[in-house]
């Protein structure tokens, strides 16, 4: 197939980890791609050899999300894919500590970068997907999105907004030939984890999922249409159990873990 005539693939976050799985996996069905993040010499290794391995076109753009005007030109990259078919808002990062005691900057950094940047994006690129009637997007959010926490209030908050919002555009879009999904992990081997240095406390991380795993499971969701994955069988569980179990009894769990 000539590059030309290929759909493109726009992925933020694609450095490492789940983004960079998904520029794999993307690149391996034949998107041409552009590769969002910050780290540069990461990006240029990884772009590198999805080229020579998939004689894929790889774009790199590097970009702040939460830089008002670093946006306003990676929407308007967005609306200059002619051929854009899926894109994929990945990038995010954690802060577990208190709110009250959080530097109130890292709060609105968060917010710009799990909420405003999806919208953003979304939107601009709602703009050239259903003129065509066809194109994905899929929205990283996080099983945290179902839960709350003593230590991490605004990423549990902006991940549910995430879940929120993804379901009310698969909704929106029902029938108009976009696809909609919220991904919803738990528990990843990716640099999300080992830069909240989590890893090595966390007596689970022996069970961690792979980001190739979450991705599949992504993937193979989004093929059979449905708006919401959440990789992992125990993961699973949450949203049912969080449905039955009282407040209280949700209060006592997280404190004591917490």
């Amino acid at each position: 197939m000539n590059n030309n005539d290929r759909l493109t693939a726009f992925i933020t976050g694609a450095s490492s980890g789940i983004g960079a799985v998904y520029a794999r996996s993307l690149a391996k069905r034949g998107y041409n791609l552009v590769l969002h993040g910050r780290r540069r010499e990461l990006l240029e290794q990884h772009a590198e050899q999805l080229r020579r391995e998939f004689g894929v076109d790889v774009e790199i753009v590097i970009a702040e999300l939460s830089d008002p005007q670093e946006m306003q030109n990676l929407e308007q990259h967005i609306l200059h894919i002619d051929k854009l078919g899926f894109l994929v808002n990945n990038a995010g990062f954690g802060l577990p500590e208190d709110f009250h005691s959080s530097d109130s900057k890292d709060n609105q950094i968060m917010l710009r970068v799990h909420a405003e940047a999806t919208i953003r994006l979304t939107h601009a690129a709602l703009k050239v997907m259903l003129p065509r009637k066809s194109g994905a997007i899929v929205n990283v959010s996080s099983v945290a999105g179902f839960l709350i926490s003593s230590r991490n209030a605004m990423y549990c908050a902006t991940k549910a907004f995430l879940n929120t919002f993804s379901e009310s555009l698969y909704l929106e879009l029902h029938g108009s030939g976009i696809k909609v999904q919220v991904l919803c992990p738990g528990f990843t081997t990716t640099d999300f984890h080992k830069k909240l240095d989590l890893v090595p406390r966390v007596p689970m991380s022996r069970k961690f999922m792979s980001a190739e795993y979450v991705v599949n499971a992504s993937l193979r969701d989004l093929d059979r249409g449905k708006p919401v994955c959440i990789p992992g069988g125990k993961y699973k569980l949450v949203p049912i159990l969080l449905r039955v179990l009282p407040r209280w009894v949700l209060y006592r769990i997280v404190l004591r873990i917490w």
